[in-house]
């Protein structure tokens, strides 16, 4: 389905009972809502309505020109809200998606039933620029993501998952080396200047934060503190997961969140 905005299109996809409490999922950098994929029939099967929806310049919701800010890719996620007249959600974003999730708790609280912090940080990393900065030379060269695909793949799942999975592992590397350049760039942008650390504790909503105790990018002491800083937060650590926990092991994932979610079910 899709929503057009501003001459812009944001591609979303819902299914469920339109009285059931509602799961929005938001994906990582140079995914789509695809990666989603496993969770869908289990939330259903639990009894949820579930959202999914590509960022701007991802999947297939149009790019948007320039550099994004955080703040304008979670005022896409609330445009998405008002047009399906959703009120609130649970809320569970996987890196740039967990980004979405902690702007969403602080800057639209009304709208946070609960939230899911999956392998993110509360602020650019520290070496942000300079990561991103080489990323954004080589796919600029190249005018492709494809460069880029082998490497995140190598972060985001591990050698056994490809062996196991060779297909779908094919298929999210496609995925990745498809995303449109300007999108990429755009959203990295948005990664490369944010801070809600200071504003962490403003978050009312329940947090669980996970991370994959072998996705390179999840350091254990920076997810600690931001469950430590959130109101009502708690981390689980999932073991031997890499940077996409929710694909890697879907049953452990689903498991986990639908248990929370159905804590804060209301």
């Amino acid at each position: 389905m899709l929503l057009w905005t501003n001459g812009r299109k944001i591609y979303y996809d819902v299914v469920g009972p339109a009285d059931a409490p509602v799961v929005y999922f938001a994906h990582s950098l140079a995914a789509d809502s695809g990666m989603w994929s496993d969770q869908v029939p289990a939330f259903l099967a639990a009894g949820y309505r579930v959202l999914r929806a590509d960022m701007r310049g991802h999947g297939g919701s149009d790019v948007a020109p320039g550099n994004y800010r955080m703040e304008q890719l979670i005022a896409d996620a609330v445009l998405l809200l008002d047009h399906l007249e959703i009120a609130k959600v649970h809320f569970c974003g996987l890196s740039i998606g967990g980004m979405i999730a902690q702007g969403l708790g602080i800057l639209h609280p009304e709208r946070v039933a609960s939230l899911v912090l999956c392998d993110t940080q509360s602020q650019s990393p520290a070496d942000a620029r300079e990561r991103w900065g080489k990323r954004t030379i080589v796919i600029q060269d190249a005018n492709s993501m494809a460069p880029l695909a082998e490497a995140t793949m190598g972060r985001w799942l591990s050698a056994e998952f490809k062996q196991r999975h060779p297909n779908l592992w094919q298929q999210v590397h496609d995925t990745v080396a498809a995303t449109p350049v300007q999108g990429y760039i755009g959203c990295a942008a948005a990664i490369q200047d944010f801070d809600w650390t200071p504003r962490l504790p403003e978050i009312a909503a329940p947090a669980l934060v996970l991370y994959g105790t072998e996705d390179p990018a999840a350091h254990p002491q920076d997810n600690q503190k931001i469950a430590d800083a959130l109101q009502n937060g708690e981390l689980l650590a999932l073991e031997g997961a890499r940077h996409l926990p929710n694909m890697e092991d879907p049953d452990r994932f689903n498991r986990i969140v639908i248990d929370w979610c159905n804590r804060w079910r209301g």
